[in-house]
């Protein structure tokens, strides 16, 4: 499920309003609980009396200040998401405390049912809401309530030689390759491979040209000697929403599938670099003649690479190009 963003501006999906609530006011009824009859679990668990209760009772104050902050950030999950990050923690610790215990035998394993009410059942959903407020909070926010239609946003953004999109595509195919952040290492992996894949929409009579997202001329630092190849700054991320081009979910980025490219890249020297970008932004590659879309590639995932073959491949129209006056 998706949050609905703009910005920090989102839409909060009631499933998490509710989740909260429900936690909240958990977490307020078991302190209650254990204030008020601190030596009820231990008689469930069929353990020794403690010494000194108050401790226990101490336990249930700060049970009691989790579900009350649960409750205040049921009202906004996405901006009170440092409460909810909170909860995560105070369960991921106890599920390891308290799992431990058990396992070494100092707590019987009726703990679990405690263990799973309290705490186990609670982890899903905050990471599940904490990762929603990384995609509100993280990268680049769009400029635009309504992202640009393929038109305005061909005529809007230019070519590094000056030259409009649209106009551009007018006079030759382009194949436009969107790219993630420069500090990625599929991006990298890429940049490696720039001259094959010049040379692959030569061959077609088509012009390569890179998108990104940084500043015009701040990608000339990553380039290299791959400097003369056309580019598109699009450091607002505009021309890729118009494109269709999002950003990606837990697992399109962190998938399994992934890693194992991603281990694989680093391997062959590909490397990663700092943060240039929206990292967050998944990477697509398109042919974009007289205006129009005519073979797309979008990523399923952030370790895809452009597979020129397979993208002329679904062209259905000849690509000409215009000839010079």
């Amino acid at each position: 499920m998706i949050v609905d963003c703009l910005g920090r501006n989102c839409r909060v999906l009631e499933l998490m309003r509710r989740v909260l609530l429900t936690s909240g006011l958990y977490h307020m009824a078991f302190a209650i609980w254990v204030i008020v009859f601190p030596l009820h679990a231990f008689d469930f668990l069929k353990l020794p009396h403690p010494n000194h209760p108050i401790l226990w009772q101490i336990l249930g104050v700060i049970s009691a200040t989790l579900g009350l902050g649960l409750l205040i950030a049921a009202k906004n999950p996405i901006h009170h998401w440092l409460i909810v990050l909170l909860g995560l923690i105070k369960c991921g610790v106890a599920t390891l405390v308290i799992a431990g215990a058990v396992w070494r035998t100092e707590l019987p394993g009726s703990a679990l049912f405690i263990l799973g009410v309290d705490d186990v059942v609670w982890i899903p959903f905050f990471a599940w809401i904490l990762w929603a407020a990384l995609r509100a909070h993280a990268g680049i926010p769009p400029s635009r309530k309504q992202p640009y239609s393929i038109g305005e946003a061909a005529a809007a953004y230019a070519l590094s030689d000056g030259r409009k999109l649209d106009e551009a595509s007018m006079q030759q195919p382009l194949v436009l390759v969107f790219l993630r952040h420069f500090g990625c290492t599929f991006t990298r992996q890429i940049l490696r491979g720039l001259q094959e894949l010049e040379q692959q929409a030569g061959q077609k009579n088509a012009t390569l040209v890179l998108v990104h997202m940084l500043k015009s001329g701040e990608e000339m630092d990553y380039l290299g000697k791959n400097s003369g190849i056309a580019r598109i700054a699009d450091p607002r991320c505009e021309l890729y929403r118009a494109f269709g081009l999002g950003k990606g979910g837990f697992l399109e980025l962190f998938g399994p599938q992934v890693w194992w490219r991603g281990a694989i890249a680093i391997f062959k020297g590909c490397g990663i670099g700092h943060l240039a970008g929206d990292g967050l932004q998944m990477p697509g590659v398109f042919v974009f003649h007289q205006g129009e879309i005519i073979a797309s590639q979008p990523a399923k995932n952030a370790a895809d690479l452009p597979d020129l073959d397979a993208l002329f491949a679904e062209c259905t129209e000849p690509m000409q190009t215009a000839p010079q006056n």
